[in-house]
């Protein structure tokens, strides 16, 4: 009897486990989907990203070669420009390999090739800002001397340093990868299987980007405004109608780069940001051709951009470009009309020239 009794209640639990069962099978975890299909490029997509590697890694290559030739042109919104060029140049070539590799999954030169072009790209967002910026700061508030000497160094351990230390934690963490050709164009960047992916990607680009493009438009509407301002202060002094009349003609070649300056990066930028937010919606827009081509182009064109402007825009630069070309020595009065503005002004004037200091010092940038 006890044998009985004692044998019945497992033959109960037994017959309780089938019924148990269904309950705990919410508890797991569900298995994650499959990841999507890679973007595939095609050869007409891949030449012609590669083609604007090349004529971004030109151009910044430019920007360098006429600070390197020239020193009379190097002032500090040309230094400026040029560690953006070098920026832009490493960025170039970092993607010039990866749209070349086209690669399939992360090994270590995709994980090498991720790290400078994420290290360059994020530099290039930094310096950007920080020439306007510095614009802003000289015309606006009228910085120089020191505190100018001092804001450079600001600029280099943040434009620098900031793009390297999340650099170094994305590779240390092991964050950067193959990410299939969904937020790029063929090159690696953040690893698609990581699971803070939108963190790392936010980090690595994403976030700066979009402070980018806030922030340069308000920094040029506040200095465009201050040079229309100044204009209107100069236009009372009649006695100098000529004078006034060659500060619109110079302010004005200013206001047209002020105003192409963040046109220029939000066109060539915002395509990437529409593939990132395709990307984290699941739509297959994603693979849309032409997203792809304009998005490849955004990101490696950046610097033949700001050589357009900053060299064959400007006529300094490009009268003594065509003067080497032609393997002529440009003359003397020509070399100092180029240099700017005349510097010694009449002295029964010079009370009335004070005003178009701040403004003038634009055309030169």
């Amino acid at each position: 009897m006890l044998a009985a009794r004692g044998s019945v209640p497992r033959q109960l639990r037994r017959r309780r486990r089938p019924h148990a069962e269904p309950r705990s099978q919410p508890s797991p975890r569900p298995a994650m989907p499959p990841p999507p299909p890679p973007t595939v490029l095609v050869p007409s997509e891949r030449a012609v990203v590669l083609l604007s590697c090349v004529l971004s890694a030109g151009g910044s290559g430019l920007l360098i070669t006429t600070h390197a030739l020239w020193p009379d042109l190097r002032s500090l919104a040309r230094r400026l420009l040029l560690f953006l060029s070098l920026a832009d140049l490493l960025s170039a070539a970092s993607y010039f390999y990866g749209v070349l590799q086209d690669f399939e999954d992360s090994s270590w030169d995709c994980v090498l090739q991720g790290a400078l072009s994420t290290f360059a790209n994020t530099s290039s967002f930094f310096w950007t800002v920080a020439i306007a910026l510095y614009l802003y700061l000289s015309i606006v508030r009228t910085a120089c001397g020191p505190e100018t000497g001092r804001l450079l160094w600001a600029f280099h351990v943040v434009s620098w340093g900031v793009p390297l230390a999340i650099t170094v934690a994305a590779v240390a963490l092991k964050k950067i990868g193959y990410d299939a050709s969904d937020v790029s164009v063929g090159w690696c960047w953040i690893n698609l299987e990581a699971e803070d992916r939108v963190l790392w990607m936010l980090l690595t680009g994403k976030l700066w980007e979009l402070l980018a493009y806030v922030t340069l438009p308000v920094l040029y509407l506040l200095i465009r405004k201050h040079i229309h301002r100044a204009r209107e202060e100069l236009s009372e002094y009649r006695p100098i109608v000529s004078e006034v009349h060659r500060l619109q003609r110079h302010t004005s070649v200013a206001d047209k780069k002020l105003v192409l300056i963040p046109l220029i990066f939000i066109c060539l930028r915002v395509w990437s940001t529409v593939r990132f937010v395709l990307t984290l919606c699941g739509s297959p827009a994603v693979r849309m051709p032409v997203l792809v081509v304009l998005h490849g182009i955004g990101n490696t064109f950046q610097g033949g951009a700001n050589c357009i402007m900053f060299v064959f825009c400007t006529r300094a630069v490009r009268t003594r470009l065509l003067s080497l070309c032609c393997c002529c020595t440009p003359q003397p009065p020509a070399a100092e009309s180029l240099a700017g503005p005349p510097k010694a002004p009449v002295p029964s004037k010079s009370e009335s020239q004070r005003p178009r200091r701040t403004p003038n010092e634009l055309p030169s940038t």
